[in-house]
């Protein structure tokens, strides 16, 4: 497993970055870049299960191990859904967190994945793609 980052600076304060981030029609938008009809289900509360899904019901799930409003989100990857059915995998600490820095109304978003070699080359190639959506929309 090896620590990827990613960060773009986004002309937006770190409240409305985070509504863009995390508000249903817009994270249906910006991870678009992942797999087209990519959605969430969560009440994305700390302590909560979240579902990464695709229109065709496979995915991922976590738990959301902390949710600081403006600030920072991260997800502990527990395992894979396929055909509506989950599947628990060691991928032991496996974390995505996203922290959020704003000064002077611009927010420095800052995404690290732990990514396994299978999806490191992946994630590489389709964040970068998905923050630049993400930017669109938050400086609209």
């Amino acid at each position: 497993m090896k620590k990827i980052k990613f960060q773009t600076t986004i002309n937006a304060s770190s409240e409305k970055l985070w509504q863009v981030l995390w508000s249903d029609s817009t994270y249906r938008q910006w991870t678009a870049a992942f797999t087209e009809g990519s959605y969430a289900e969560s009440d994305w509360q700390e302590g909560s299960k979240i579902l990464f899904l695709s229109t065709g019901g496979n995915g991922m799930f976590a738990i959301i191990e902390k949710s600081i409003p403006g600030k920072q989100m991260t997800f502990r990857h527990q395992g894979e859904i396929k055909n509506g059915v989950e599947e628990k995998k060691e991928w032991g600490n496996a974390e995505e967190s996203y922290y959020l820095q704003e000064e002077n109304g611009k927010t420095e978003l800052t995404v690290e994945v732990d990514a396994t070699a299978e999806f490191q080359q992946y994630f590489e190639d389709t964040f970068p793609k998905a923050m630049k959506i993400l930017k669109e929309i938050a400086e609209k």
